[in-house]
């Protein structure tokens, strides 16, 4: 029985490599891009707590900058077309650019909420056993990702029948479990991430 899953994936994976070697340079890691991330997220986050002294603040910003920077690594040397496809929004539909414009705004939004709630005002008392599982759903959360990844090549952030590039189904991996990883890889995040940064909301 055929298993179009994993193979078509690193196929694709494979000839998109090829692709990028004979007519352009591949994508690279962006460094710039993950200081900017660490620095921003950090400035909401320790402002809004009035101190630099918060350990569950410091493992969040250290976990995504990391889980990001090796994701990064990962996708350029295994799949560099599928990072390249996912740093673009070429063909998203209106609706879907409204809905991914306005869900950072209130992540952004949320961040400094946490702090003032786990630390400022200390309103919150999560123990630390409760954090420490916070910060295993976030290490769980790039892993998904991570294996969503491995499994399907097609993994673009707009959704699309490729039919020319020989786009199947992909029933492996996490999706073997759940037909979008990717959104249950955010749901563990939004659960972990209060968790972790000590706040009951």
């Amino acid at each position: 029985m055929q298993r179009p899953a994993r193979s078509g994936g690193a196929a694709v994976a494979a000839r998109r490599r090829t692709d990028m070697d004979q007519n352009s340079s591949p994508p690279r890691i962006n460094l710039q891009r993950a200081a900017c991330t660490f620095a921003g997220l950090g400035t909401l986050l320790f402002l809004a707590a009035g101190t630099m002294r918060w350990a569950g603040g410091w493992a969040f910003l250290a976990e995504i900058t990391i889980g990001g920077l090796i994701t990064e690594a990962w996708l350029a040397r295994h799949d560099p077309g599928l990072l390249a496809e996912r740093r673009t929004a070429r063909g998203q539909a209106g609706w879907d650019r409204v809905i991914t414009s306005i869900m950072p705004l209130l992540w952004l939004t949320w961040l400094p909420l946490m702090a003032l709630d786990a630390v400022r005002y200390q309103t919150s008392l999560v123990p630390v056993w409760l954090q420490c599982a916070g910060a295993a759903m976030i290490a769980a959360s790039f892993y998904v990702v991570y294996r969503t990844y491995r499994e399907n090549s097609y993994a673009a952030p707009v959704v699309k029948i490729q039919r020319e590039r020989g786009h199947a189904a992909v029933t492996t991996g996490p999706y073997a479990y759940v037909r979008h990883p990717i959104y249950a890889s955010g749901l563990l995040t939004y659960l972990g991430t209060p968790l972790l940064l000590g706040s009951w909301w």
